[in-house]
C-alpha cells in the first residue's frame, strides 16, 4: 500500500529525531525507503506504523539498540513535529510497537493494561474509497463525547475489550458524520465487536473464523475493499538489511 504521493515529512523527522539524540545530526545524512500494506488515512494507524519503523530503521543503521520507551518517545514527539497527530496516539504506537493490545493514558504516555487477542479470531477492515487525515479533525466535534469515550475506556480498563470497541467505534462514527450502520450490520452478522477505527473511515470487526463470510457479504455491496488479517502475535524488530 506504498502512495508516493503522501508527504514523507513525518518519516524525515523520525530519522533526524534519532541522529539529534545522538548528537550525529551534522554528521550523519540518511536515504530511506519504505513499504507498507497498510492503507493510509483511513484510520488504521500507518503513522504510528510508520514512526516506529523509521525510528528502529535509523537505530539499527548506528548499530544501537534502543529501549521500547525511547522509540515510542522519539516517534510521538515526530508525529507532533509533522502535524500527524492530535493526541500522540501513544495508544497506537504502544500497540504496533509491542504486537499485544493495549489500553493507556495518552497524556502521560503509559500503558495502564495490555492483552492479546486469540490468534485464531478473525479481523475483518472495510475500507472505504476515501481519505481522512487527522490534522483535519475538529476538535469542537470530539469534546462532547468525553464521557461516553470515559466509559468506554473503563470498560476496556476492566477487561470487556468487545464491548469497548463497540461503544468507542459508534461514538466517533456519529460524531465525525460515519454511516454507522456498517458496524451495526456486522455486529447483526456476527462480529464480536464492531466499530469505526481511529479517526475514520475504515470500520473494524473482530468476529470467530465462522462469521467471517457472513460479514464479508454485509459488505460487499458497498463501494471500497475489505481486508481480512489476524490479531498481532509479535512486536517490532529488526529483521535485517539488504
Amino acid at each position: 500500500m506504498d502512495d508516493p504521493s503522501e508527504s514523507a515529512r513525518l518519516i524525515e523527522i523520525c530519522t533526524r529525531k534519532v541522529l539529534e539524540h545522538f548528537e550525529l545530526e551534522r554528521t550523519y545524512g540518511a536515504r530511506v525507503g519504505t513499504r507498507s500494506r497498510v492503507p493510509i488515512a483511513v484510520g488504521l494507524s500507518s503513522s504510528s506504523a510508520a514512526a516506529n519503523a523509521a525510528v528502529l530503521a535509523t537505530f539499527a543503521a548506528l548499530g544501537k539498540k534502543p529501549k521500547p520507551k525511547l522509540v515510542l518517545n522519539l516517534g510521538i514527539d515526530a508525529a507532533f513535529e509533522a502535524g500527524v497527530t492530535v493526541t500522540g496516539a501513544f495508544d497506537d504506537a504502544a500497540a504496533s510497537f509491542f504486537g499485544y493490545g493495549v489500553v493507556t493514558d495518552n497524556t502521560k504516555r503509559r500503558v495502564l493494561r495490555q492483552f492479546r487477542l486469540d490468534p485464531k479470531l478473525a479481523v475483518l477492515i472495510y475500507v472505504p474509497p476515501m481519505k481522512f487525515h487527522t490534522s483535519r479533525i475538529n476538535m469542537a466535534r470530539i469534546k462532547p463525547l468525553r464521557r461516553g469515550v470515559e466509559v468506554a475506556h473503563d470498560q476496556a480498563i476492566r477487561g470487556n475489550v468487545f464491548g469497548a470497541l463497540t461503544l468507542n467505534g459508534l461514538l466517533y462514527s456519529g460524531a465525525l458524520g460515519y454511516d454507522s450502520t456498517i458496524a451495526l450490520d456486522t455486529l447483526a452478522a456476527g462480529a464480536l465487536a464492531a466499530g469505526l477505527t481511529g479517526t475514520g473511515p475504515a470500520v473494524v470487526a473482530i468476529a470467530k473464523p465462522a462469521k467471517v463470510e457472513g460479514i464479508k457479504r454485509v459488505w460487499r455491496g458497498r463501494p471500497g475493499r475489505i481486508i481480512v488479517t489476524k490479531p498481532a502475535i509479535k512486536s517490532a524488530r529488526i529483521e535485517g538489511s539488504r
